[in-house]
């Protein structure tokens, strides 16, 4: 890929709560976007077959769908990008801003501009993406799937919501200032962490010349299409980290979509490897492996970040960076869209910082003793 033109003991902040609404006081209220009235019913029978939530209205255009948010309640909604009018991606902002209290779970095709379409709505705010099978593919599977993002992202998450209550209980990792000063930064990141994946890389200034590891829970066939996006929004050169790539300085290496991320030294020089070998999260790929992987090669020198996600992956590889004296950041819980991976390290108190993604940047740069934007 060619380069592109041009502290102390954590304080969590608080998850958001969400009103209550719907059939019943605890029900999580999705709208349904889709301009295909077969799609439409196939969804809505889907949803409300599970007690735990309610249909409040569907729409068949993105236009109609902005209408409609005036004057109804939702906390997720399922958002088909590929329709006639506005279309989803257009009308996403728009979408966002008037249903603020909502989470958006991207309903992509598999085609290349589904592709190309569903990472830029993730890097603008969406949540999440749920690919839309073909013909004779909404079936028991998909649903279980579908129906766990949507509780998820409207906080019925069982994981999630065990580490949205946590406070930091246990032993504090060190204050940031007094670990290792890193040789790498690696960010981990699931559900609604492209989005602040993206703030926390803008705001990184030209002259910071640590490499980047990035491990982004996303469908194989869209990691060309998110390795693209990252170069031009973080504008360093980024590769995709097949087996052998070497790690430089100032760059970005993306974990593969069919197997983990981990690093080896070979001499004075970090390189990939790629490993398929059974994550304990189940992930494929899995945070844990690359952090792990930093930790031991590098005997510690690593900064972590745990961005937004669903689960609890990170949680092994963080223990790891914290053992060998690396230091751990997570975004806070107001920021993200499913607190789950980043409050199971805070919970677990292995961080040494939960923030917002801006000031998550800060702490890099004072880690890695870099200046910021001048």
């Amino acid at each position: 890929m060619t380069a592109p033109l041009r502290h102390s003991r954590p304080v969590i902040r608080p998850a958001k709560t969400k009103p209550a609404g719907g059939s019943g006081a605890s029900d999580i209220r999705v709208m349904i976007v889709d301009d295909s009235l077969t799609v439409r019913t196939i969804l809505k029978r889907m949803v409300e077959g599970d007690n735990a939530m309610t249909i409040v209205d569907t729409a068949s255009s993105a236009e109609r769908a902005i209408a409609q948010l005036q004057n109804v309640e939702v906390d997720v909604i399922l958002l088909d990008l590929e329709m006639p009018g506005m279309g989803g991606l257009e009308a996403l902002p728009q979408i966002l801003k008037t249903a603020q209290n909502a989470q958006v779970l991207v309903v992509s095709s598999l085609t290349e501009d589904g592709a190309e379409h569903t990472v830029a709505a993730l890097s603008m705010g969406a949540a999440d993406t749920m690919l839309k099978p073909r013909p004779g593919g909404f079936n028991d599977e998909y649903r279980a799937q579908l129906l766990g993002k949507i509780k998820a992202l409207g906080g019925k998450d069982s994981d999630a919501d065990a580490a949205t209550g946590a406070d930091a209980s246990g032993s504090a990792a060190q204050p940031i200032g007094s670990t290792k000063r890193p040789e790498v930064v690696a960010i981990g990141a699931s559900t609604g962490g492209i989005h602040a994946l993206n703030q926390l890389l803008r705001a990184l200034p030209p002259s910071f010349d640590l490499p980047i590891l990035i491990t982004q829970h996303l469908p194989a066939s869209f990691i060309p299409v998110f390795a693209r996006q990252v170069e031009m929004t973080s504008a360093r050169r980024t590769h995709i980290a097949d087996e052998g790539t070497e790690i430089r300085p100032g760059e970005i290496a993306i974990a593969t979509g069919h197997g983990h991320l981990e690093v080896r030294r070979v001499g004075d020089r970090l390189v990939s490897h790629t490993s398929s070998t059974p994550a304990t999260s189940g992930c494929l790929p899995s945070v844990d492996p690359m952090l792990t992987s930093l930790a031991k090669t590098c005997d510690g020198h690593v900064l972590a970040v745990i961005l937004s996600g669903m689960g609890r992956d990170g949680l092994e590889g963080a223990h790891s960076v914290v053992e060998h004296g690396g230091c751990v950041l997570a975004q806070d819980a107001e920021t993200s869209a499913v607190w789950g991976m980043p409050g199971a390290v805070a919970k677990a108190g292995l961080t040494s910082l939960v923030a917002p993604p801006e000031e998550l940047t800060e702490a890099i740069l004072a880690q890695a003793g870099a200046p910021a934007w001048k």
